[in-house]
């Protein structure tokens, strides 16, 4: 038996079929009926096997006939389901995304982004990884994340930016403590005497902070240094210290934690950016190019506005 079957031939042979003779299904094909009956023929020696027997007037399948018919609709079905998700992917309807992010971002994308997005794409399934800057940038480069979210990623020509905006980072205290009463954009100097909480090595915060050190000449009295900056302001709305944070990180509203957000005055503090990656070449899919464009629209809401659903 030939292990491929003309395309064809299986579409004359479900015409004979449904018609019941050669001659039906070649008025229905507008054929000759010679043609359809040498193209049945020519399938009979493909499969090995009769696939038609002489009952009065017309034809009825054999066994092998029917085994046939059945693989022929399945492979309809199969071709069928394929241009269907192929249809749904094309207009954003499906799909699978893998997303890497720091902790700071969390809370704003379910604020501001996810819900509006999973209600006009429901079958979209997501992948959320929260990681530090260094890994965000690698996981982008190395395709294991779609979509990356992060404080000032490293400048490498792999990384494709979709979206940037300014994140100063700033100390934030709680609304007593003793630096809210300086009513100035603060010098390192000014938190040197009091203990800070810090992010660890490899997040872009904490390079930012230590290039500013260097400037000013200054060693900042870190008590608490974190992979989460949830433990950041946390640790500022105790009144322990101070933490040095972009603001779109603290994730509690300010004032219901009692927290005051300071301006500092170095300027490599306020260089930094919030920025949207991808790998630089890599196809971007629809519901991927989609969700890129909630997450710019989120993030450039408001503070304290929420995800809706676009018109």
């Amino acid at each position: 038996m030939d292990e491929t079957l003309d395309a064809r031939r299986t579409h004359y042979f479900m015409q004979v079929m449904s018609r019941g003779s050669v001659r039906g299904a070649a008025e229905l094909l507008e054929m000759d009926p010679s043609a359809v009956s040498r193209a049945i023929a020519a399938l009979e020696r493909d499969c090995g096997m009769a696939l038609f027997e002489r009952r009065g007037r017309g034809l009825v399948p054999t066994d092998a006939g029917h085994m046939l018919a059945r693989y022929v609709k399945r492979q309809q079905d199969i071709q069928d389901s394929f241009f269907s998700e192929i249809d749904s992917l094309r207009k954003a309807e499906r799909g699978h995304i893998d997303l890497v992010l720091g902790e700071g971002f969390v809370e704003m994308m379910f604020d501001r982004v996810l819900p509006g997005y999973w209600r006009s794409h429901p079958e979209v399934t997501l992948d959320i990884d929260v990681a530090r800057t260094s890994e965000i940038a690698q996981r982008i480069i190395d395709d294991q994340a779609y979509i990356g979210l992060v404080f000032q990623p490293p400048n490498d020509a792999r990384l494709r930016t979709h979206y940037s905006r300014p994140e100063p980072i700033r100390a934030i205290v709680r609304d007593d403590h003793p630096l809210t009463r300086l009513r100035r954009p603060l010098l390192l100097t000014d938190l040197a005497d009091y203990p800070g909480a810090a992010m660890q090595e490899g997040f872009g915060v904490r390079q930012h902070i230590q290039a500013a050190e260097i400037s000013e000449q200054v060693r900042l009295r870190n008590v608490l240094t974190t992979s989460s900056f949830k433990a950041l302001w946390q640790f500022a709305a105790t009144g322990i210290g101070y933490a040095l944070t972009p603001p779109i990180a603290v994730t509690a509203d300010l004032r219901a934690q009692r927290l005051a957000s300071l301006p500092l005055s170095n300027p490599i503090l306020n260089q930094g950016s919030l920025q949207v990656l991808s790998r630089a070449g890599r196809h971007v899919s629809p519901a991927a190019r989609e969700l890129l464009d909630h997450i710019v629209r989120g993030i450039a809401l408001p503070d304290g506005a929420t995800s809706a659903t676009p018109d």
